[in-house]
């Protein structure tokens, strides 16, 4: 309007408004010739407030509906548009105001219903979850275009969410309108991620029954807990029920360490034996004979487990039969950590050596220097191995070439565990600090202190996709934020930390983190601590 308006401004008007001598003309400038005949704009609508529909506007103009329709008809083609320039530059700011909201709704337009059904899922693929849940609150087609399954299944892939935990079916809610149980899975997990950070710690499941013993290893998969202990017994419990289901008796020294998968658990001690174990039945399904000493790691893959000893040997073995596969030697002191990926082996020792091995043939396929003292973790991608040592360091190797990528500097002791997943690793050191690196750049991205950082050393860590979880000798288990650094609370503050009671180890799922805490001075009793943050504001 404003440009052909002011193009058509020097047309003149050739029709007049006969609506009395004091008529004037509709002008372009603020002043008015005198004596002019021309209708001014303002004069045609005395009103003292402005008007907010056009009802109101034809009540305050006072004319008749004839008279109205008469004006209207004046301006034709492109006087028109010269009037309604004119009328424009003549109005006050809450008039032109009242004009846009008369106008804007004429050229609105449901454009996401207009397209086809293809294309309006993909318009809706850039929306964020949170804004698609407000989308479906527009009209009934929205929201069936917001629970499209597929839509959200790609949501809760971009937030690491896996297919395991949609167990549901489609449900019908109304004809025609389908339940997505992929959004089911992203609500839960945003519920389950909520109660992790801020909801209200519940009083922990305790579980009691390794006396006062250390508890030396944990695992947890799906509803069992499995923890092995210097008592030279495990223990399976139920995380649902709390309760001891059976006592797994067997071996003659100590456990020291343990693999679960499934209902299979894989046991090594002090007394030089492997034991295979059927959790749900409390067997004993394989004693695995042949090292000379103390088994001190296994890790389990598929139906092979690999064993490192204090004889300096790693032996593959076949958990079905209990048959040992291949013996592994070149190590010159106890080895103190292995991963196995079902077609390499990766062993560290206390001879300051990180090797990797070719199974099958028996061969070491490098042998990584660099270390300067003992080598107590590591992590392997099949890719990248990642070793922390004594020394202080971390190290990253690549597996074809046996070369060192990066030494990742800043821990001021001993790394104690790690965990790696794509290209973060998280660390844990005795220097009570905990560290989140890029392994492709060397960058250490945080490092997790602060004003509530641990007291003591870090005996335990996991992270997930937003949050790492750590454990300490000084009775705490903290929770931060993986992307700041920043802590977000403690989880579990034994009483007696700082005296005595300490975390030994933790494990943790989706929705549920178990704490073997106690001490060795007598200040904290033995026991597992469950916490379950998969509970709605009912259950709490």
């Amino acid at each position: 309007v404003g440009y052909y308006g002011r193009c058509l401004r020097h047309i003149p008007m050739k029709r007049k408004l006969d609506h009395g001598p004091d008529v004037r003309p509709f002008s372009s400038g603020k002043k008015h010739c005198k004596g002019s005949s021309y209708l001014s704009p303002c004069s045609l609508v005395p009103f003292q407030t402005t008007p907010t529909t056009f009802g109101d506007l034809r009540a305050a103009n006072g004319h008749s509906a004839q008279r109205r329709r008469d004006w209207l008809h004046t301006f034709q083609g492109p006087e028109r548009l010269l009037a309604l320039d004119d009328l424009i530059d003549s109005c006050e700011s809450n008039q032109v105001k009242h004009m846009m909201q008369v106008i804007e709704p004429q050229f609105q337009r449901d454009f996401i219903s207009l397209l086809p059904k293809e294309l309006a899922l993909y318009v809706l693929t850039f929306l964020e979850p949170r804004d698609l849940m407000h989308a479906a609150q527009t009209c009934s087609y929205w929201r069936i275009l917001a629970e499209d399954n597929l839509l959200w299944r790609e949501k809760c892939r971009e937030e690491g969410i896996e297919e395991s935990l949609v167990v549901q079916r489609r449900k019908t809610l109304k004809p025609g309108f389908l339940h997505s149980p992929w959004k089911s899975a992203y609500v839960q997990q945003h519920r389950i991620e909520s109660n992790w950070r801020t909801g209200d710690i519940t009083s922990p499941k305790v579980l009691k029954g390794h006396d006062d013993h250390v508890i030396t290893c944990l695992q947890f998969c799906g509803d069992l807990i499995v923890s092995g202990s210097d008592d030279n017994s495990l223990k399976v419990w139920s995380a649902l029920t709390s309760k001891c289901l059976r006592t797994l008796v067997g071996h003659t020294g100590g456990v020291w360490s343990s693999q679960m998968s499934g209902n299979i658990v894989i046991s090594g001690s002090t007394d030089r034996t492997l034991k295979v174990w059927d959790a749900e039945s409390g067997e004993c399904v394989h004693t695995l004979y042949g090292h000379t000493s103390t088994v001190r790691c296994v890790h389990l893959h598929d139906k092979q487990v690999v064993s490192g000893s204090r004889d300096a040997t790693l032996r593959l073995w076949d958990v079905d039969s209990g048959e040992c596969l291949h013996v592994l030697t070149g190590h010159v002191a106890a080895v103190r950590c292995v991963q196995y990926d079902g077609r390499r082996v990766v062993s560290g020792g206390y001879d300051f050596m990180v090797k990797v091995w070719d199974p099958e043939t028996e061969t070491c396929l490098h042998t990584l220097q660099g270390h300067t003292n003992r080598v107590y973790s590591l992590q392997f991608d099949g890719a990248y191995v990642v070793s922390g040592s004594l020394d202080t360091s971390i190290r990253v190797w690549d597996v074809v070439t046996g070369g060192c990528v990066h030494t990742l500097t800043g821990h001021q002791s001993l790394t104690s565990g790690m965990e790696l997943k794509n290209n973060i690793l998280v660390s844990g050191n005795a220097d009570s600090t905990v560290r989140v690196w890029d392994i492709r750049t060397g960058q250490c991205l945080h490092t997790l202190q602060g004003p509530h950082k641990h007291q003591s050393a870090v005996t335990c860590l996991q992270f997930s996709r937003s949050l790492v979880v750590s454990s300490s000798d000084d009775g705490t288990v903290k929770l931060w934020s993986l992307a700041t650094g920043e802590w977000i609370r403690d989880l579990v503050a034994l009483q007696s930390g700082g005296s005595g009671g300490v975390v030994w180890r933790i494990r943790a799922s989706n929705t549920r983190l178990v704490a073997a805490v106690g001490s060795r001075n007598g200040t904290e009793e033995t026991k597992l601590l469950v916490l379950d943050f998969d509970l709605t504001d009912a259950q709490k």
